[in-house]
């Protein structure tokens, strides 16, 4: 991650992510216009990390509703890449809402096969995972070289990224016991949520990966 102090965070961040999207849409013409944000992923009822989340018909402009594309900013920390990853993986929720695709269920989390299938056409390699189906997607090379200048502009454009709710400096977390995860079995574990966001826990008696538990 780029270590460059003196240039402002934000317009750089969001004009890099802004464009990465536009390259998207360019490539894939059903994946919609969108109103960008960012903020916490480490925050909410559900506990866990949220690196992005497609909503639709979220913001208005003119009488037109545009849906919105949540970044969180705990995922910046792992690298260009991987936030393009994020991106293409909301673009593939975006496609699916504008040719009316139910991909998803059990409120959004649950990713089906169509959701696969819409991954893959946005050039992502998908894997299915514990109990939240097709949803762990990452950057294949052949995408990578594609996106090859947008990787760039948001490498150089990285250079902050947010700490979990509750374990940044200064912070207090929220709870002592740590969030609650499931695997397949079900067993349970707890752990941070820095823990959590760090890498996939997996369970040595079902191979599964442990999920937070909804609270």
């Amino acid at each position: 991650m780029s270590q460059n102090r003196d240039a402002t965070i934000s317009p750089r961040l969001v004009s890099a992510l802004d464009r990465a999207w536009a390259a998207i849409r360019a490539r894939h013409p059903d994946a919609p216009e969108v109103v960008i944000t960012l903020g916490s992923g480490s925050s909410g009822t559900r506990g866990g990390l949220t690196l992005g989340h497609f909503a639709a018909a979220r913001w208005e402009r003119a009488g037109t509703r545009l849906p919105e594309l949540f970044v969180g900013g705990e995922g910046l920390q792992h690298g260009a890449a991987n936030v393009l990853a994020t991106l293409l993986h909301e673009a593939a929720h975006g496609v699916a809402a504008v040719r009316e695709i139910q991909d998803t269920s059990r409120q959004g989390r649950f990713h089906n096969a169509r959701f696969r299938a819409l991954a893959e056409e946005m050039g992502l390699t998908v894997e299915k995972t514990g109990s939240i189906g097709w949803s762990k997607t990452t950057l294949p090379d052949a995408s990578a070289a594609l996106y090859r200048g947008e990787l760039r502009r948001l490498e150089a454009a990285l250079v902050a990224f947010r700490h979990a709710d509750g374990h940044g400096r200064g912070g207090r977390a929220s709870s002592n016991n740590g969030l609650a995860a499931r695997c397949d079995c079900p067993r349970r574990i707890r752990a941070s949520a820095a823990v959590l966001a760090a890498g996939p826990i997996t369970c040595g008696v079902c191979g599964s990966e442990f999920e937070v538990a909804e609270q």
